[in-house]
């Protein structure tokens, strides 16, 4: 069976602000459901362990939220995440960043996120991410010292979209700017729509509509 592992946000709050954050539910969800249907095994990490803080409610009432909102093992899962500091991801045929704004605050300078996508990525495994996840890929360099990202097509959540949510001024940086001052090649679509990348074994999304179809990428790269 394969094994992915996912990992979310462990940040709960926009820097100074006060205002609430977290990961993206359909973020998880969306892949989780697809994968599953799909025979994979999923693990959740976070950065901190333990209870992962959600990114609003709002999304609740859409079907494959809601299914696993009343899941009892998903939410036994979300509450007592690994650590990823602990986690052996030897065992995980690919590593998933799952978005939410909160990522935007913890994923970048943590070296367990860095060491976890260079082993997984330099030992033939998939790295993948969506909306904020590429958060991640940010500071993600290979051994020689370059950036993962640089010469290679993704998505991520754009500054457009940034800017239609007011958080432009909120987030510590631009995600699709930073990512292309660390030479990625940013594949753009109008705000919202479904966009997925894949660039060899970095698959990405750009926000929650590319989630399922993200799912599905990624699915049919570990068969």
């Amino acid at each position: 069976m394969k094994k992915v592992l996912f990992v979310v946000t462990s940040c709960d709050e926009k820097g100074d602000t006060k205002i609430p954050t977290g990961f993206n539910l359909a973020e998880v969800t969306h892949p989780l459901s697809v994968l599953e249907e799909g025979g994979v095994h999923v693990d959740i990490a976070s950065i901190k362990g333990g209870a992962a803080p959600l990114d609003g409610l709002e999304d609740l009432e859409e079907p494959i939220n809601k299914k696993y909102w009343a899941d009892e093992v998903f939410r036994t899962k979300i509450a007592n995440t690994a650590k990823l500091e602990d986690v052996d991801t030897t065992q995980y045929d690919a590593i998933f960043f799952a978005g939410g704004h909160g990522t935007m605050w913890d994923f970048p300078d943590t070296a367990a996120v860095q060491t976890a996508i260079r082993e997984m990525y330099e030992s033939g495994k998939i790295v993948s991410a969506v909306c904020h996840g590429p958060a991640a890929l940010v500071n993600a360099k290979l051994s020689d010292g370059s950036y993962l990202v640089n010469g290679k097509k993704l998505a991520a959540f754009t500054d457009d979209e940034e800017e239609e949510v007011q958080s432009t001024n909120v987030v510590p940086f631009l995600l699709a700017s930073t990512l292309e001052k660390r030479g990625a090649l940013h594949q753009y679509s109008p705000n919202w729509s479904d966009n997925t990348v894949a660039d060899g074994r970095l698959i990405t999304g750009q926000n929650p509509q590319s989630a399922f179809s993200l799912g599905k990428l990624l699915l049919n790269a570990l068969k």
